[in-house]
């Protein structure tokens, strides 16, 4: 803004972020670095949504601009009906002036065409983490089904006894170990600044994944269609549902539990 980058007809400064970003996400399972880019290029582009006039959209042929707001539509659709209070929590609090102190400007081909590229890199950002979440939970998934034949039933008769609160902690290790892999992203999430509407959006879609899975896993075995398996799945649905109500609390977004 200060450099009037947006308002000439050539520059290059555009595409050396783009490459810097590009080279930067190359590893594709470093969640931490992947989480940096989603916050920055987040952060960058609802800057641009704020600054840059939609008038500037002339510079792209029609189906540019058809296919640079459905993409960005797709990603931001959570801040679609309010961009300005959604934006504001964590564009006022990281940018000099807050958003008050921004300017609209009449923005170049080279400007709307970087909207464009760091909206797809958002994208396949955001991608890359969810597929990396939902990579490590899938084998855990299987697992989740079917109670050990060893404890199920100590689940059922629910004794108070030492022995049989061991086996039930056996029982629901493997849900444990998911809520683990769910905090560990939502800490690095958070450790990134990553903008509270994509962390729910992110969670949102990984519970939606886990509700498919696990419905079509039992369709798939009917053998799992008992009795002690499904209080086995109710009980690890609770760890989910308590994991959820205290990420809720740390995103500061609405429920995204689906069930």
């Amino acid at each position: 803004l200060h450099w009037r980058s947006f308002e000439v007809e050539r520059t290059g400064v555009f595409d050396r972020i783009i490459q810097t970003i590009g080279s930067a996400i190359e590893v594709q399972d470093n969640n931490d670095k992947l989480a940096y880019w989603l916050s920055n290029s987040s952060t960058l582009l609802l800057l641009l949504q704020r600054t840059l006039k939609t008038t500037g959209a002339a510079g792209l042929t029609p189906q540019r601009r058809r296919s640079t707001a459905a993409s960005f539509g797709r990603v931001f659709s959570g801040i679609r009906a309010s961009p300005q209070s959604a934006a504001r929590p964590f564009l006022g609090s990281r940018l000099i002036g807050g958003l008050g102190d921004l300017r609209q400007v009449e923005a170049k081909y080279p400007a709307l065409l970087f909207k464009q590229q760091l909206t797809a890199f958002l994208e396949k950002i955001y991608g890359m983490i969810r597929d990396n979440l939902k990579k490590e939970i899938s084998p855990l998934l299987g697992l989740c089904i079917q109670a050990p034949r060893t404890s199920r039933a100590s689940l059922i008769k629910g004794s108070r006894s030492q022995a049989n609160a061991l086996a039930q902690q056996t029982l629901i290790a493997h849900w444990q170990s998911i809520v683990k892999i769910l905090t560990n992203y939502l800490n690095v999430l958070k450790a990134n600044y990553v903008p509270s509407f994509l962390i729910s959006k992110v969670f949102t879609q990984i519970f939606s994944f886990i509700n498919v899975q696990l419905f079509n896993s039992l369709l798939l075995r009917r053998e799992c269609c008992s009795f002690s398996n499904g209080e086995y799945v109710k009980a690890g649905l609770a760890e989910l549902e308590q994991w959820c109500i205290y990420a809720t609390e740390e995103v500061g977004t609405g429920d995204f539990f689906p069930w």
